[in-house]
């Protein structure tokens, strides 16, 4: 069960990435400031997938739960910056 777990979240922590990667790529060929405020979202919750990461499995002993939630707080709040933002 474990090891399952250790897949999920290193799954998790690869997807993030893998949109923060696409968007952030999308947004330097396009311009359009909605995609850089949704790659900056996702590196915030790729960093809540890697804090959620060490929490979890590396320090279990230990609560992390607001430093890992901090990065998502942030990055959703960009988010919902530039929806603001960008009414047309």
């Amino acid at each position: 069960m474990d090891d399952l777990k250790l897949v999920l979240y290193v799954l998790a922590i690869l997807s993030s990435l893998t949109c923060a990667t696409l968007l952030m790529r999308a947004y330097l060929q396009r311009r359009v400031r909605l995609l850089m405020w949704s790659a900056i979202c996702f590196v915030g919750l790729t960093i809540n997938n890697v804090a959620l990461f060490v929490d979890l499995v590396l320090f279990p002993e230990m609560d992390l739960r607001v430093l890992r939630l901090v990065p998502a707080l942030l990055g959703m709040s960009c988010l919902l910056f530039g929806f603001i933002l960008d009414v047309e």
